[in-house]
């Protein structure tokens, strides 16, 4: 009874006691903030890298392709059997896109990549990342449009009523004035229509005589393409300036299948922008119809109307091992042809990097909670020396050494789960309003604290496992609890009579 006694009297009174409960709390809160931020960020890109990647990626070594994809994802399933829920062949090249902006030529390079909208989303979350398919907000938040298409509807390549209206407006408006004066995003308003002519004849060609109809090729186009953030002096906000969006026409240049490979350039309309939240893709990705892609390149058989494919991206069932289907797929299909991976694989160096620099930041905030341990341990060697008489005289009358230092053990075992606890609700709390307080922060240094067009995120992404606040806090108590075993040792061992002596 009276180990309790001391204990909880020592705990209670002493100052320097509570500077160890707070020293542990910092260090538990802090892991916990860390590692549910790092948790959430982590999640939160995983989820959008695999958003527009397949569970498996079925791809040819060249970028000619192979032919007649209808065959080859026969053998896929002959071989992965039920395991495979959706596929959807693709065709993926390099290029340049080419748009005007306020009278001037902006040329970017990215990736093409030819899909069909509809098998494309059965096998990836493509709908979601799409505009149209998303409500339009005001900078306070507020929705002023709802999206055109609800979530039900499949994608396609047919340009929205709303667009297409406002692109016939435009066109005729601008073919009423002189071609210098007119805007620079769609076909007509870039080019007179020799340079239309000319252009056609290298492959590129419109769908009708209507000036106003979209052309053949469509496409999907990344959000950071066509957009460049600028500072609004008025309000200090950082604003998106849209340089060009649905219904506008860009031109794409690439190479054809074939040796050797050679330029070819056609128009395209825009259907729609996608933001799926990876810089990655959004400044990089063109998604194009894979018809009007194949045609361009040289992809389709004159003959037999046989099609290539460069990519086969498989969604698997719920439960099925990606690894196991790899391995089964790699035996079947010929070696030298296709690359077999999954889309963890494919994005391996970064999501390993991500893993490494959250390790190491668990190693530095364990630090933390280490520094806590030794002051605990110097704060023990202190009450020791301080408490040497009050030990004889406890030894003095009947208290065992191992009654002494169980006492001083309890007293790291309490202190470690004082602070300990209070570091779990101090940390929760801090997850739970993590982004109330930025924006706290923000107003009050009146600097935005975290800038979504820099971390590419709306909010702080959060992400709380039970078991991570259970094994560190588990750490903290031990750690506690080891840090006080030297003192009360030596507590322990006090000789009655030379502690009785002690000045």
């Amino acid at each position: 009874m009276f180990k309790l006694l001391l204990c909880t009297r020592y705990l209670r009174t002493r100052f320097i006691a509570l500077a160890s409960v707070i020293s542990v709390m910092l260090g538990v809160a802090t892991m916990i903030v860390v590692n549910s931020v790092m948790a959430g960020f982590s999640t939160e890109m995983r989820f959008r890298l695999h958003g527009l990647l397949s569970d498996v990626l079925v791809e040819t070594f060249s970028l000619d392709g192979e032919w007649d994809p209808e065959k080859w994802m026969t053998v896929l399933k002959e071989t992965a059997g039920d395991d495979i829920e959706a596929m959807s062949p693709t065709v993926e090249v390099f290029g340049l896109i080419h748009f005007k902006y306020g009278g001037n030529w902006i040329t970017q390079n990215v990736s093409i990549v030819g899909i069909d909208p509809v098998s494309k989303a059965k096998v990836g979350a493509l709908p979601e990342h799409l505009e149209n398919y998303k409500p339009v907000k005001d900078d306070d938040g507020n929705i002023v449009r709802a999206p055109l298409y609800a979530a039900t509807i499949p994608p396609s390549w047919d340009l929205h009523p709303t667009y297409l209206e406002e692109r016939r407006e435009r066109i005729n408006r601008s073919r009423a004035f002189d071609p210098v004066d007119e805007p620079a995003t769609s076909s007509t308003e870039d080019d007179s229509d020799a340079a239309i002519k000319e252009f056609a004849q290298e492959g590129g060609e419109q769908e009708s005589t209507d000036p106003t109809a979209p052309h053949k090729a469509r496409v999907y186009i990344g959000f950071q393409l066509v957009t460049m953030p600028y500072v609004d002096k008025e309000t200090g906000k950082t604003r998106q300036l849209t340089m060009a969006g649905p219904g506008d026409d860009i031109k794409i240049s690439t190479v054809t299948a074939g040796r050797p490979p050679q330029p070819c350039h056609f128009y395209a309309t825009v259907v729609d922008t996608f933001k799926s939240g990876m810089s990655e893709y959004d400044s990089h990705l063109v998604f194009c119809n894979i018809e009007e892609l194949q045609r361009m390149r040289g992809m389709i058989d004159p003959d037999s109307g046989e099609r290539a494919f460069t990519r086969i991206q498989i969604k698997l069932r719920e439960g099925a091992d990606p690894d196991t289907v790899v391995e089964k797929l790699k035996a079947a299909l010929p070696a030298g042809k296709f690359h077999v991976s999954t889309w963890e694989k494919k994005q391996g160096p970064l999501l390993a990097a991500v893993e490494v620099e959250a390790a190491i930041l668990n190693v530095l905030l364990f630090l933390i909670v280490a520094v806590a341990g030794f002051g605990i341990l110097a704060i023990f060697y202190m009450i020791v020396v301080e408490k040497t008489r009050d030990i004889g005289i406890l030894k003095s009358l009947g208290a065992s050494s191992r009654g002494v230092m169980t006492i001083f053990l309890s007293y790291g075992v309490s202190l470690g789960i004082v602070g300990s606890g209070v570091g779990v609700i101090a940390g929760l709390l801090f997850v739970r309003y993590i982004n109330q307080i930025e924006g706290g922060l923000t107003w009050l240094t009146g600097r935005k604290v975290f800038d979504e067009t820099i971390y590419y995120f709306p909010s702080i992404p959060t992400k709380t496992y039970p078991m991570m606040v259970f094994w560190v806090a588990l750490g903290a108590v031990t750690i506690a609890v080891l840090a006080s075993v030297l003192p009360a040792r030596r507590a322990a061992g006090l000789h009655p009579v030379r502690a009785l002596r002690h000045e």
